[in-house]
């Protein structure tokens, strides 16, 4: 499928205009071997890296190969090739996206190259682009890739006068990109530009703001301020906001169970209830194995949870007959024989838990800050793990909390990022008008 349309651009920012000349005759950088643009969220640098790598690509080389890359192909498709996309045929190029071969054919005139996506999640990456011989690369949200992908992904760069664009938000301090990469640029003779959201025209300063309300602690210095630094101390260091009961006088217009599958260690489960735009956790259950000396069977766990949610799904047996709403039930995935348990009662809709602990941990700390979430005063266990929740800060390069009574914790990152209860729809100003 062939893209071709006109836009007309809002006027890029002073940051974003060197990233798309840098390369360019009159730059007195232009024999850099690449770039790297770090910094906060929504600050313009994706967009203005992607176009500039396409542009610099299309006016330097014919028929060659060049690499994008994000942490997935979906995740590259989704947040990049639309936009780029759009610029290209805004200036008169030709994309023909061959999407089963995750690769764009674009074209202007005489000169046609070749763009290849390949998504970079895994130490297995590395393999998918073993062998091909590139002219240029550009590594999206590079930080979140693994090291061996990257190395593998810029060792394929070969051909004469190929150049490297990194783009990332900013991570650990001690995070291997950072340490090999922007602390070693200039010797590896990279161009480094660092973003703010000022340096996104198009963001009103009612959007920057909620950008700023929505992020605390470590979340807030890397995202907003773009900078790269340790986590450390208290994880969710705002709790006490997210306590409270729905308001007595409201019905709740949704229902969902989250479960974090102890044996010895604590089993957890949380009722939430939709009230409004609202999740409320009213209703919990805990339990210790290990703390009480005596473990307890996954029937024994089965029958607690009927009993929690029973006289709701009594009455809409009672409302609904055969047509009853099964319970949403949120649960790590790794529960193999709980699962199977729950998938053979009848209340229970089984969803396995997007279990991605940094993100899960950024955007319940987000729903809590801007009061998506509330738990309720009595939910003691709850209060305790959040009160003593804290980061690893002996860990050297990765983020991690201390994995010592986590288990309620657990369960509501589980329910948040796997229900996305924290992430806006997105509220980008494109870059056309």
């Amino acid at each position: 499928m062939k893209t071709k349309a006109k836009f007309k651009f809002k006027p890029f920012s002073k940051k974003q205009r060197q990233v798309l000349n840098w390369w360019t005759d009159n730059s007195p950088v232009k024999d850099s071997d690449g770039i790297i643009a770090d910094g906060a969220i929504r600050s313009g640098k994706t967009v203005s890296m992607s176009l500039s790598f396409v542009l610099w690509a299309m006016s330097t080389f014919n028929g060659e190969n060049f690499a994008m890359c994000g942490k997935t192909v979906g995740s590259f498709r989704r947040n990049v090739l639309f936009w780029l996309k759009l610029m290209l045929a805004g200036r008169g190029y030709t994309i023909e996206d061959k999407r089963s071969d995750n690769l764009c054919i674009i074209s202007n005139g005489n000169i046609e190259n070749y763009f290849y996506i390949f998504g970079g999640k895994d130490e297995r990456s590395q393999d998918l682009i073993q062998g091909i011989t590139l002219a240029g690369i550009f590594l999206d949200e590079v930080a979140l890739m693994p090291e061996s992908f990257v190395n593998q992904a810029t060792g394929r760069c070969s051909v004469e006068g190929s150049k490297l664009w990194f783009n990332c938000n900013p991570a650990h301090p001690s995070h291997w990109f950072k340490v090999n990469w922007i602390d070693k640029r200039k010797e590896k003779r990279l161009l480094y530009l660092h973003f703010t959201m000022d340096d996104n025209l198009s963001l009103s300063e009612n959007v920057k703001e909620r950008y700023r309300r929505m992020y605390v602690g470590v979340f807030f210095e890397r995202f907003i301020l773009g900078l790269w630094v340790l986590a450390e101390g208290a994880i969710y260091a705002m709790y006490k906001d997210a306590i409270g009961d729905p308001p007595s006088d409201s019905k709740p217009s949704d229902y969902c169970l989250s479960i974090d599958y102890g044996t010895m260690n604590a089993f957890s489960a949380g009722l939430w209830e939709k009230h409004g735009s609202v999740w409320y956790r009213t209703r919990h259950y805990y339990y210790s194995g290990r703390d009480s000396g005596v473990q307890k069977t996954d029937e024994e766990y089965g029958e607690a949870l009927d009993k929690m949610i029973g006289d709701i799904m009594q009455k809409r047996e009672q409302d609904q007959g055969l047509y009853l709403k099964k319970m949403e039930t949120i649960i790590d995935p790794s529960a193999a024989s709980f699962i199977t348990l729950l998938r053979k009662k009848k209340w229970y809709k089984v969803i396995p838990a997007d279990n991605a602990v940094l993100d899960g941990i950024r955007e319940t700390a987000s729903a809590m800050q801007t009061g998506k979430i509330k738990v309720s005063p009595s939910d003691k266990d709850w209060i305790k793990e959040a009160q003593g929740y804290v980061w690893d800060e002996k860990s050297k390069e990765e983020d991690k909390p201390i994995k010592v009574n986590d288990h309620a914790m657990d369960d509501t990152r589980y329910f948040v990022h796997t229900k996305r209860i924290a992430v806006h729809k997105s509220i980008y100003t494109p870059i056309f008008s």
